[in-house]
């Protein structure tokens, strides 16, 4: 004991540093943990909860009173229906021609945004103005506007001598006239993100462009789409996430129709659901849930790989 006490005096400092340690460890409080139990109750009923429940009902038929056990059933008939391929085509061409426009036009008017452009705070507020109206509102207007005897679109394109398609009656334009819709009214989330990609990089490195004789294209080229990749990755992911699961737009402007031609899984699944289907309509959301993750997570970890670093 005395050759202990001897060695601790001999380091200045050191029983102190011994002791306060141990006050730490004892005095470290869990009052802080608290703090996440109300965020963790929310994210445990609105989110756990019905993930693993609808996994459970997708294996049976259920009702508002009862479920049998059925197996795999669901997922048999799910997979058989014959609107489901083309729901998938569909679906896949939905999300990919509107997650890579809203990248696009996102970035250019984000560009445009940042610049030294007149009237710039109008500007901004006028490409975020779609994001806050609502999406089923949004798509019974369009859907007026897109008639193509009487809509104002085809009436103004007629002033000009070019003669309107059939937009959501012609089955090669009805989808993608639904895309473009979705384009106009999100474009303003990729647009805000991109901006606080663009803005958050440092002017260093455009100034020392500038004075290497660095034109704006090329500045654009070699310091704001590398450095901006972040917001990219964010874009994309966000957008074609929604565009995977966009169902209210698509139901208010076409119900899915001509035919067929605009159905995508989430319209099939909710045509299963109004026809009281409902253990087959929830073994489909968790097949588009399944497609969601099968899809988002391996390109969200390829993407991450190719973040820049200032």
């Amino acid at each position: 004991m005395s050759i202990g006490l001897r060695e601790e005096a001999a380091v200045p400092g050191t029983a102190l540093a011994r002791g306060g340690a141990r006050r730490r460890r004892r005095g470290r409080s869990r009052y802080p943990f608290w703090f996440f139990l109300p965020a963790f109750a929310v994210f445990f009923v609105f989110f756990l909860v019905p993930t693993f429940s609808s996994f459970y009902y997708s294996f049976t038929r259920w009702t508002l009173f009862d479920a049998t056990w059925i197996g795999l059933d669901n997922f048999k008939q799910f997979f058989q229906e014959p609107a489901l391929t083309s729901s998938l085509w569909h679906t896949l061409v939905y999300a990919v021609v509107t997650s890579g426009t809203k990248v696009v036009l996102g970035m250019l008017l984000a560009v445009l945004l940042t610049s030294s452009v007149w009237g710039r705070a109008f500007m901004r507020s006028v490409v975020f103005f779609p994001v806050l109206v609502s999406t089923i509102g949004v798509g019974l207007i369009f859907a007026v506007l897109m008639e193509p005897d009487q809509g104002l679109i085809n009436d103004a394109l007629g002033l000009v001598g070019i003669e309107g398609p059939r937009w959501l009656v012609d089955p090669k334009y009805a989808l993608l006239s639904v895309a473009l819709v979705d384009v106009w009214k999100g474009v303003g989330i990729a647009t805000v993100i991109y901006i606080a990609g663009i803005v958050s990089i440092p002017r260093e490195f455009y100034d020392a462009a500038r004075v290497d004789g660095a034109s704006a294209y090329t500045s654009f080229r070699y310091i704001t789409l590398p450095l901006a990749w972040p917001a990219t990755m964010t874009v994309i992911i966000l957008s074609l996430i929604g565009g995977l699961r966009s169902f209210d737009l698509i139901w208010a402007m076409t119900r899915g129709g001509p035919g067929f031609t605009s159905d995508v899984i989430a319209s099939v699944i909710y045509k299963q659901y109004q026809a009281g289907f409902y253990g087959l309509s929830t073994a489909g959301n968790v097949v588009l849930f399944l497609l969601v993750t099968a899809i988002v997570l391996p390109l969200f970890a390829f993407l991450n790989r190719r973040t820049v670093e200032l």
